[in-house]
C-alpha cells in the first residue's frame, strides 16, 4: 500500500501537452542507476488524448508497488499503448559514464517507439529532442512516467534473473545488483563478473586486488 504522504501521480502534465495541441504524449524513466552490475534500462510510454484507461489509478513510480503490482502493470500497459524499451550495457556505463548512459538508453528507447511523440515528459533529465519537459519526481507525479518507470523496471529485473543464471555466485535475482550487504561481500569473495561495473568505486575497488 502507497503511503498517504506520497505523491499520486496524475494526467496534469499530460493534460497541458494535449490542451496545447500534443497527441502522443510519452512519459520516460530509467532504472538501475545505482547497481554494482548490470545495464541501466529506460522505457518511454505513450499516452493518447481521450482515453482513461483502468490501470491509469493504480500507476505510482515503481519503487513504492510491490513486486506483483508491478507485473500486473507492466503487462496491462504494455497491451493497451505504444511502449518501447532501451539499454546501455555496462560497458558503455564505464566508458561515458552513468549520467550519459542514462540519456542513452532513454534516447534508445524512443528510437525503438512505433509512435513519434509530440510531447515528452522526463523523470528530471534533460534530453537532446524537441518539445521535452523535465519534471523532478516526475515518476510520482505522471501518469505516463509512472507507468515507463514501471515497464522499466519489470523488463530490467526480468534481466537480472537471467544475469543470475549465468552468473550464479552473487545472487542477481534477489539483489538485482545493487550494492546490499550481501552482493558486496560475495563480489570481495568472486571479485567482479563480466556484468559488474568497473567505473564504480566498490567494484573498481575489488578488482585492483585481484
Amino acid at each position: 500500500m502507497v503511503s498517504s504522504k506520497h505523491p499520486v501521480p496524475s494526467l496534469k502534465f499530460e493534460r497541458e501537452a494535449w490542451k496545447a495541441g500534443a497527441h502522443w504524449v510519452a512519459g520516460v524513466d530509467e532504472v538501475g542507476v545505482g547497481p554494482l552490475a548490470g545495464a541501466v534500462a529506460a522505457a518511454c510510454v505513450a499516452l493518447p488524448p481521450g482515453r482513461r484507461f483502468r490501470w491509469y489509478r493504480w500507476v505510482n513510480d515503481s519503487k513504492v508497488l510491490p513486486e506483483r503490482v508491478r507485473d500486473e502493470l507492466a503487462a496491462e500497459i504494455m497491451a493497451a499503448v505504444p511502449w518501447a524499451i532501451g539499454w546501455a550495457s555496462p560497458t558503455e556505463i564505464d566508458r561515458i559514464n552513468i549520467y550519459q548512459a542514462r540519456k542513452l538508453c532513454m534516447l534508445r528507447a524512443f528510437g525503438a517507439l512505433a509512435v513519434q511523440p509530440d510531447h515528452i515528459i522526463s523523470d528530471a533529465l534533460p534530453l537532446p529532442l524537441p518539445n521535452v519537459r523535465a519534471i523532478i519526481d516526475g515518476d510520482a507525479l505522471s501518469i505516463a512516467v509512472g507507468a515507463a518507470s514501471i515497464v522499466a523496471k519489470v523488463a530490467r529485473d526480468a534481466y537480472m534473473v537471467e544475469m543470475c543464471g549465468l552468473y550464479p555466485g552473487y545472487n542477481f535475482r534477489q539483489n538485482k545488483g545493487y550494492p546490499t550487504p550481501e552482493h558486496k561481500r560475495l563480489l570481495v569473495e568472486h571479485g567482479p563478473c563480466p556484468i559488474h561495473r568497473r567505473s564504480f568505486a566498490p567494484v573498481a575497488q575489488r578488482a585492483l586486488l585481484l
